[in-house]
């Protein structure tokens, strides 16, 4: 064993330690951290006008701060990028945050001195958590990749600005710098394809042991390895044992990763967003991720059947039940209030508390009231992949409500790696899962509202293609797995496979 592995199993038996403090005291940690918010920002714009000087339990704290999205507190966040300071958080931010958004379009979230530092901490902890659950830490002697957006940040308003992975690559430690790639001149590369074409160069010949990103884009950058070195990924990296990624189901790519790679690799799941670092997978065996509670986060979780309704609840962790779709609503040592990001998550475990990420609140079918959320098409095309033997690069649905002929239905655009051998025999077990996840499904099909579902083959690289049509290729950008319209669906109809 090395030095840096024992030091590194030392560090993570303290950490593991010291996180156990929280772990045990849930809802005494969150019930803090939102004291501590309200009272470090009572003198702000935000909290003069929701009078936080008397807020004094959460039934106060909802009645003076309602729930919203970006759109909703965009003046807040614009005078925040006019460099106007004590406007959600005392004094101005150290970083914004741009990302492009999947609802809201281009965003700008502020990051603050005191929420910075636990987007580090957090991905440092995820990998220590690992190393003392396992064991594992030779890979620490080794090269490791992050697939990330550019380091280069832009200055407004006494502000810097870039993407969340960009601004993080400034955070890396120094012990880290020497096994870490790209390289700095690399990373800077704006177009992605240039950008990994880079990294397959000066990785290739490398020791390389944990690589870390979106699925698909590390499966873009597995594919070019593939192409330049005519090797799998395992063999070409022997001592390659780890994988860390983040931001869409790892589930539907895990086959063709394996196939990529030659071999199994254990895999860590992260739950980072510019908004916040909210959770990681704490157990190899587990399902689910740890949910952050001592981070600068105070969590509320709307039931997805009660949002935007009359009778819409607000749940602290306290009051949340195994099994639930909830929409996430967070508010954060980096200035937001009552913000509804997007997402919804389930729990799969209440000691600890665990979570999947379910879907996204604007993500979903229901043309028809049938409500179909991104996990129950996920497990449902899991399920026929298995089954069938098959293996997708990317897929997305969409609902087609005005067919030339018979019933509408749902459309599966499906770029697939390995196609099935009966296509037909394919989507009917997709069809015939989704009807067990999602009971409205299933009456909407046997009352012949709907037919069962279609599957749209595309072409080769369709995907890609689509994104960098979009300006949306590679960096922390993913496809949506479920849109309830058709303007997505009818500009990958261009990318049909006409010969299945």
């Amino acid at each position: 064993m090395s030095i840096k592995s024992f030091a590194a199993k030392a560090f993570a038996r303290y950490i593991h330690a010291k996180n156990q403090k929280w772990i045990n005291k849930p809802v005494a940690t969150q019930q803090k951290v939102v004291e501590q918010l309200i009272k470090t920002a009572q003198n702000t714009q935000f909290g003069k006008d929701h009078n936080f000087n008397n807020i004094n339990n959460h039934s106060q704290f909802m009645a003076q701060v309602p729930v919203r999205d970006y759109e909703q507190l965009k003046t807040y966040f614009d005078a925040v990028a006019n460099g106007e300071p004590n406007i959600l958080w005392p004094g101005k931010p150290l970083y914004i945050a741009k990302t492009s958004g999947t609802t809201s379009g281009a965003k700008h979230i502020p990051l603050t001195k005191e929420s910075m530092p636990y987007h580090i901490s957090a991905a440092r902890n995820a990998i220590l958590n690992y190393i003392h659950q396992t064991g594992k830490a030779n890979f620490v002697d080794g090269k490791m990749i992050f697939l990330q957006g550019s380091p280069v940040l832009q200055t407004s308003k006494g502000i810097q600005i870039g993407r969340l992975s960009g601004i993080v690559a400034h955070f890396v430690p120094k012990y880290l710098q020497k096994n870490r790639l790209p390289s700095w001149e690399t990373n800077r590369i704006d177009d992605w394809e240039t950008k990994v074409d880079a990294i397959v160069q000066e990785t290739k010949s490398e020791d390389m042991r944990v690589i870390s990103g979106i699925p698909s884009w590390v499966q873009m950058y597995f594919e070019k390895l593939n192409a330049t070195t005519n090797k799998n990924v395992g063999d070409l990296f022997k001592n390659f044992s780890l994988f860390i990624y983040g931001g869409v189901n790892f589930e539907p790519y895990r086959s063709k990763f394996e196939n990529l790679i030659g071999r199994k690799v254990d895999a860590i799941e992260l739950f980072p967003a510019s908004e916040g670092f909210f959770a990681y997978q704490d157990q190899q065996d587990q399902k689910g991720m740890l949910l952050l509670l001592n981070s600068g986060i105070f969590y509320e979780f709307i039931p997805v059947d009660t949002f935007g309704t009359e009778n819409q609840q607000r749940l602290t962790i306290a009051e949340v039940q195994l099994g639930v779709n909830y929409v996430l609503v967070i508010s954060t040592n980096a200035g937001l209030w009552g913000y509804n990001m997007g997402d919804t998550v389930q729990f799969t475990s209440l000691k600890p508390f665990r979570v999947i990420v379910s879907g996204r609140v604007k993500h979903y079918i229901s043309a028809f009231g049938e409500h179909v959320i991104g996990s129950e098409v996920e497990y449902a095309l899991q399920q026929a992949l298995q089954q069938h033997q098959a293996q997708v690069t990317e897929f997305t649905v969409a609902p087609q409500i005005t067919p030339a002929n018979g019933l509408p239905y749902h459309e599966w655009f499906i770029e697939f790696e390995k196609p099935p051998e009966n296509l037909e025999a394919f989507a009917e077990e997709i069809n015939t899962v989704l009807c067990t996840k999602n009971s409205y499904y299933k009456d909407l099909i046997k009352g012949k509202v709907l037919r069962s579902l279609v599957v749209t083959c595309l072409s080769k690289n369709a995907f890609q293609q689509y994104m960098a049509a979009n300006g949306k290729l590679g960096g922390q950008n993913k496809v949506p797995r479920l849109t309830n319209d058709r303007k997505m669906a009818d500009a990958l109809t261009f990318f049909k496979n006409e010969n299945t």
